[in-house]
């Protein structure tokens, strides 16, 4: 079986949902943003191109994927949508994989896109049985036990799992603003980042290219004094300083066997070496990510040694820091960089992400095992292990 290689990882800048830079780009057009780049990096031909897949999350009508192909010149692409939610473009870089390593595909652009500041509302009818819903406007798929308020609760009960204290996941949120300011100012974003042009006053182009969402101004003292997001709750500690943002934002990454790679002298970046998925009781969510983690790596043949960096998704900060804890996992070896506190959680675009900012500092250290991994709303759980020669 050929390898699936990714030989180009791009994402645009991560933007403050509703009052960002990209509160008025639609996600279509962030996704053709990010598949024309991916394309245009990686050095191949609209022709070779047999498949695009992008994650979408609470969006809905149409196939953004195919979308993009059409609007990036790959007409005869058709174009796949993938929803595992907050997990979604991993299982998008996961299916291209698959693919390319079945022999079915030899060239797959995968990724993900999110625009929280566009995505549609939903209006409910009432049901028969069913409490009334008037004025609800929730962001996941409603049934009976599991609203919009579990996906806060989570968080905490990740914390109570695994012991953790506000002090802790304070202080990591803290931690993530403070890395991703620090890469931001040394520019470590620079190759993985493609501008969005924006129009400006008097119609001249802007661009847009540094993630918005990272704190300067964010210390200790702040966090601590934020309001807990459910008081009546006894010793509640989830905040919006420990909780991920809203984002807007999209990433690409190309996947080719490497057959084709060393036909056309194209040079690999990254191995995609074992992925996997997970389901986990829904009020169990946050340790998704830690009940991934050792799946994926069983089935890589690895152990969590081996693995150099890890990339484990800030959807509330106890995710990475229940990880850290239960799996004894070396806290200098995670979100280096920052995550969803920092940088962002552009819902649908965050694994993708990860894995590019994971593919290119990999590169920078001459190489290594990269391990993305998350958990997504529901109760399910995703990871992407990576290898950079």
């Amino acid at each position: 079986m050929p390898e699936a290689v990714v030989v180009a990882a791009v994402r645009t800048p991560v933007a403050t949902a509703g009052k960002g830079t990209l509160k008025d780009v639609p996600a279509e057009e962030l996704a053709t943003l990010a598949v024309g780049a991916a394309l245009e990096r990686s050095g191949l031909a609209s022709e070779d191109i047999d498949d695009v897949v992008l994650a979408e999350s609470l969006y809905g009508g149409g196939v953004l994927a195919r979308y993009a192909a059409v609007q990036a010149g790959l007409t005869h692409v058709p174009g796949q949508a993938v929803n595992r939610h907050c997990a979604g473009s991993l299982t998008a870089v996961a299916n291209a994989a698959g693919s390319i390593r079945s022999g079915m595909d030899r060239a797959v652009i995968a990724g993900g896109v999110q625009s929280s500041s566009t995505k549609p509302t939903l209006s409910w009818r009432d049901l028969p049985g069913r409490e009334p819903r008037e004025g609800m406007l929730p962001t996941f798929p409603y049934y009976d036990g599991y609203t919009d308020d579990v996906t806060v609760t989570v968080g905490w009960n990740t914390m109570v799992e695994a012991g953790l204290t506000r002090a802790e996941v304070d202080a990591w949120a803290l931690r993530s603003h403070r890395r991703a300011v620090s890469a931001i100012d040394a520019g470590v974003f620079a190759d993985e980042i493609v501008s969005v042009p924006l129009a400006g006053e008097g119609g001249a182009r802007q661009e847009f290219a540094v993630d918005e969402h990272p704190r300067r101004d964010t210390t200790a003292e702040r966090l601590a004094a934020l309001k807990p997001l459910h008081p009546e709750i006894p010793d509640f500690a989830i905040t919006a300083g420990n909780a991920s943002g809203v984002n807007d934002a999209a990433a690409a990454l190309m996947l080719v066997g490497d057959d084709l790679a060393a036909q056309r002298s194209l040079r690999p970046l990254a191995t995609v070496r074992a992925w996997a998925s997970i389901g986990v009781a829904p009020h169990r969510m946050g340790l998704a990510a830690t009940e991934v983690i050792p799946v994926v790596l069983k089935r890589a043949g690895l152990d969590l040694a081996d693995v150099d960096l890890f990339e484990i998704n800030e959807a509330f900060a106890p995710v990475p820091l229940a990880s850290c804890r239960l799996l004894d996992i070396d806290e200098e070896k995670v979100n280096i960089f920052g995550s969803g506190c920092s940088i962002g959680h552009p819902v649908a675009a965050s694994g993708a992400r990860m894995l590019t900012t994971l593919t290119h500092e990999l590169r920078r250290r001459g190489g290594g095992i990269g391990l993305a991994a998350m958990c997504a709303g529901g109760g399910m759980g995703g990871a992407v292990l990576l290898e950079v020669h």
